[in-house]
Formats: structure tokens, sequence, C-alpha cells
């Protein structure tokens, strides 16, 4: 690298040197423990993969392909005949060839159960651009979602101002609408551009029995063969995501007259204003844990107020209008019974539905009826939502509903447009909670589908099932060395994080998951160095491995101000490769940046 200077003061610059990328200590132990006379050969990297790196399947043709792979290298003097030298094996390991999880992604879960066994990547009103009162409404938040994977996509509809037509947008709010074809037509382009498994489309509906009409006819039209239309009024059982591969199914309430809709959903909007928070940090407020939430009983006032529309009493009176084309349409039947959540959540042998929680309503139902979700979501679906006052879009905790067998846990996934300041009016989805949802559906080769763990579809024998709340021995434990960062010099302007000098680097490292997992330790800062090399190594113990998540975050310290904002990660533990391995990392939208990345160390012992 070269010399980098900082303005001090009007007369005065300093001046720092900045050093090339050098392999660690341990990495320098581990190529002259599995090298002879400097040179790694085949199979000194051939054992090397098997004893380290955990590849119980690497043939030696798998470490000649690394060898070959540094070909490109030669010109810089690492690359020779009969193997690999110190800094051909850090280029190696510090590489895009070596990440943490599967380098080609790959459906590996079984996918021929019923879709309650399996957790969906779901969003929470796709269709708004930024906050939740005044941003646009548009297709484009939904094509992007698709693309990143996204199965669950929520539109709100209402009829136009003429009333003539469908709008897509918040009620009562005053966001500005887009058509409903619109955004069928990009659903129907951009579903399976990302994942051949099924989208799902949940309407929250507030339309006309003769805008309902109109709706089956334009879902009928713009959808045709890829929509899925169930043979009988109810399903008994969900079909699998194989059996539904590049399906769209329709998903809602049996319809109800729009008034009454609209009139409810003005009154939750007025209690909602004004309750939001403008102070989330950078990169969003530390996720809350279930441990640290008022688990108090959830009576039947706390479960009706602030319900989404979509789950009002399905057996209402004005059902007699609807649309018989419109209710053809619905495939997965939303809505709950009527009385407390008890009897929401009691399980129908005969037919399968879905049932819709706030966030609230999940945190303050699962001391009482923790048990009762588990057994709903071995056979019927439940989706939760944020709670109304994040009109900035902000998230919550997924591990929650997750830990519960919740298939549908809703997100915001908002983005806002650049150069616009990020307040309680303009704020966005992104943060540590989103980065949880990014790091679940990282899992089963990003298909947006993945297989809950066998004890959250399972009762024993005296009707008992999985309770996260429960401390249970631990399963592994998880070793994790973090050697050292680079990338920063070449991604970001050198007075980024600090005028004065180059970065103060520190890493977090823990885990999310059941309460008794969730932990973040910490590194030491090290001060003025662009590839900090901490060294430090932390161990976890994993009671529930199958639910975990390993979060990564690096930070620059900042006497003065709020630490700046590094980079960050989040693996499902359960795919997590063993052994020396470079980590990229991503910014707080989720992108990928073009360098950063840790060199870490992942061990279960």
């Amino acid at each position: 690298m070269s010399k980098q200077t900082y303005r001090v003061c009007f007369c005065f610059r300093r001046r720092f040197h900045v050093a090339a990328s050098e392999a660690p200590d341990a990495v320098k132990s581990m190529f002259d423990q599995y090298s002879e006379n400097g040179t790694m050969t085949v199979d000194h990297l051939h054992r090397f993969l098997i004893e380290v790196q955990k590849e119980d399947k690497a043939s030696k043709e798998d470490a000649q392909a690394i060898i070959d792979s540094l070909r490109e290298l030669k010109h810089l003097n690492i690359f020779q005949r009969r193997g690999l030298n110190l800094e051909a094996f850090f280029k190696y390991l510090f590489g895009d060839i070596n990440p943490p999880l599967s380098p080609t992604p790959v459906v590996h879960h079984d996918m021929t159960a019923p879709v309650s066994h399996y957790f969906i990547y779901t969003g929470h009103n796709s269709y708004l651009t930024g906050n939740q009162l005044n941003s646009d409404c548009s297709d484009v938040p939904i094509i992007r979602a698709l693309q990143k994977g996204v199965r669950v996509i929520e539109l709100d509809i209402w009829p136009n101002s003429k009333k003539d037509n469908v709008d897509v947008l918040h009620g009562g709010t005053m966001t500005a609408p887009v058509e409903l074809i619109k955004c069928l037509r990009s659903i129907k382009e951009y579903a399976f551009v990302a994942s051949e498994y099924p989208v799902v489309i949940t309407l929250e509906d507030h339309l006309t029995p003769d805008l309902q009409a109109k709706v089956a006819e334009m879902v009928t039209q713009t959808l045709g063969e890829i929509l899925f239309t169930p043979g009988s009024e109810c399903l008994k059982e969900f079909p699998s995501p194989e059996s539904l591969k590049r399906r769209i199914i329709i998903s809602t309430k049996p319809p109800k007259e729009y008034l009454e809709a609209k009139e409810e959903k003005e009154k939750e909007n007025d209690s909602q204003r004004g309750k939001g928070s403008a102070d989330e940090e950078a990169w969003g407020k530390e996720v809350p844990n279930l441990k640290s939430l008022n688990n108090s009983a959830c009576d039947k006032d706390d479960f009706d107020g602030g319900v989404d529309n979509d789950e009002e009493d399905s057996d209402d009176k004005s059902q007699h209008n609807e649309a018989p084309e419109y209710r053809k349409l619905i495939a997965i039947h939303a809505g709950k019974p009527k009385g407390g959540l008890k009897e929401c959540l009691k399980v129908d042998p005969d037919k399968v539905r879905r049932l819709s929680l706030s966030e609230q309503q999940l945190e303050n139902a699962v001391g009482t009826y923790g048990n009762d979700i588990v057994r709903f979501t071995q056979r019927n679906l439940l989706r939760i939502y944020p709670k109304g006052i994040r009109v900035d879009s902000s998230n919550y905790n997924p591990l929650i509903g997750w830990s519960h067998g919740a298939q549908m846990v809703a997100f915001n996934m908002q983005e806002i447009e650049e150069g616009i300041e990020v307040n309680f009016l303009t704020g966005d989805g992104h943060g540590r909670s989103l980065w949880l949802m990014h790091g679940m559906f990282r899992a089963n080769g990003g298909c947006g589908y993945v297989k809950k763990p066998n004890f959250l579809l399972q009762t024993g024998p005296h009707n008992e099932v999985f309770d996260p709340k429960v401390k249970l021995p631990a399963k592994k434990t998880l070793k994790v060395t973090v050697y050292m960062g680079e990338g920063w010099y070449y991604d970001f302007p050198h007075t980024h994080f600090d005028a004065y000098s180059p970065p103060d680097f520190y890493a977090r490292v823990g885990i999310a998951g059941v309460p008794a997992d969730t932990v973040m330790k910490k590194t030491k800062t090290l001060e003025d160095n662009w590839i900090p090399s901490w060294n430090e190594e932390f161990e976890f113990p994993l009671s529930v491995p199958e639910l975990a998540l390993l979060r990564i975050e690096v930070h620059e310290y900042d006497m003065s101000e709020k630490d700046d904002f590094g980079g960050q990660t989040c693996l499902p533990v359960s795919e997590l490769k063993q052994g020396i391995r470079a980590v990229p990392l991503h910014d707080r939208k989720g992108e990928r940046y073009k360098s950063v990345k840790l060199l870490m160390h992942f061990e279960f012992i």
C-alpha cells in the first residue's frame, strides 16, 4: 500500500504508513504444519482441507483446482510450480473461493412436506418505498423483494378515487397509490427470478363486491396458469413447496364490506400516529430478546386491539354480498374465529388456515399460550406483522416468531432514496432485525423456504411441545476466532471513518437464537489501522443450534460521537462451514461490499 496524510489543523498534517495485508501467526503456523520446505503440495492441501476445513468429501482434484485457480496470481510471484507458498496459501484462505457458506447455493432441505413445515421469507406492506405514512407506493420495492428471494408479498387493495378501479396503498395515510394491475404484472414477471418455489400474495381487502369481481378478473387474466386455485372451499392440509413450484397463491380473509373495513382502519391509524421513535442508530437498535419482553397473559382485550383488517371475523353477516369469483381465488384462508386468542389457536383436523398476530400480540401471548402457538403452527400458518407504531418501517426480533413455529414473520424491507435523511418520517427497515432475516434465508440455497426443525413439528407422548424459554443443555459449542479484516482501505475514502487518522476498528460477534443462546461479545479496539488483526477467540454454547444465527459486525470507535458502521453479516449456524474462512461483509442494507471481509476460524467442539 502507501502512506496517508491527514490534516490535523490549518498548519499541521499527520502521515500514517498503510501496511500490506499479511498472514496472521495462526495461518503461518498452519502453513508450516501442512507444508514442506516452504511449499504446500496438492497432497498437503488435500490433507488440510480434510483435517482443518472439515471437508470430508474433498478430493485431490479439489485441491488441485484450488491451486489452479491461483495461477492468475503468477504475476505476483506467489505461485510455485509444485504447489503454494505461504503468500499464495494466505490468498486462497482470504479469497472468494473460500466462503463461510457453500459457494454454490443448492436447495438441500426436503421440500415435499406441507408449506406449514417451513419458515417463509415474508414482506410487510411490500409496495411501500419508504415510511408507512407518506411514502410513495410502487411496484419497484416488490420487484426488489422478489429479486432477493422474498416469497410472500403483501398488497393492501382499495377503491381508487373514482371507485371504478383498484389501487394499492396504505389506507388512512398520505401514501401515494399505485394501480393493482401494475403490481400484479410485476409479480408475474419477477416471481421466479430468484427462486422457483411458490409466491404467496397476501391481500388486505377493502373493496366493494363489484370491485372484488374486477380483482378476480384481473388476477385470473394476468396470472393465468401460474395461479394456484384449490379444488375445494378449504384445504385439509397445505400442499408442499415442491408441488407448488412456479405457482402464485392468493391468501386473504373471505371478503367483507369495504366501508366497515375502512372505518376500522382509520381508527387504527389515528391511534398510531405520533408514537414512533426517531432515535434509531445508523445501523438499528440492538435486537430485543424474548427474555427481556413482558410475558404477561394475553386476554381477549389484548388480542382484539390493533389486528390487521385481513384477520377480522370470517363469519361476518356481510359476506353474502361477496363476489363468488373472488372467493374462488383464495387458496389460503385467513381470519380469526370469534373469541380470544385461545379460541383462535384451536387446531381444526379437517381444515387449515392462516392467522395473523402483531408483534406485540405475539410477545404478550407467548407467556401464556406459547405451547398453543407451537401446536397451531404444526398444521396452520401464522403470520406476524410489525406493530402499528412502526411508522418509520423499522422491524422487530424475528426469532420470537420463528422459535414458536411462525412461518410468515413479515418484515419491512423498504429502501429510502439516496440523499434523504433517515429520521422519523423517512426511516427505513434496514437494521439489525432485518440482518437476522437475511441470515435465516441464506439457508437452503436462498430459495426463500427453510424447513423448520423437527422439534417444532413434533408433539410428545403427553402432548408437550418445544418451549424456547426452557433452558436446555448445550448440544454443541461453536468456537469462533476473529483473525483480521481488510478491504475498507479500498471501499471507503480515507477520511470516511475519521478525518484525522486511520480508523479504530473493533468487531462484535455473537448468536441470535433462543434466549439461552443469545449473546454478543466484542474484540478489543485497534487504533489507527486499516487492516486490524484482532486474533481473538470466542466460544458459544448452543442449546438449540438449529435456530441459531451467527451475528458479525464491525464498527469504528468514535470517542465524541456514536461509533461508525463498518460492515455486518449474519449466517445460519446450521450451514456454517468449519475451518478458516473468508467472511464477506455487507452494508446496512444488506448489499455486499466489494472488498471488505474478515478472516475467521469456525469450529464445532
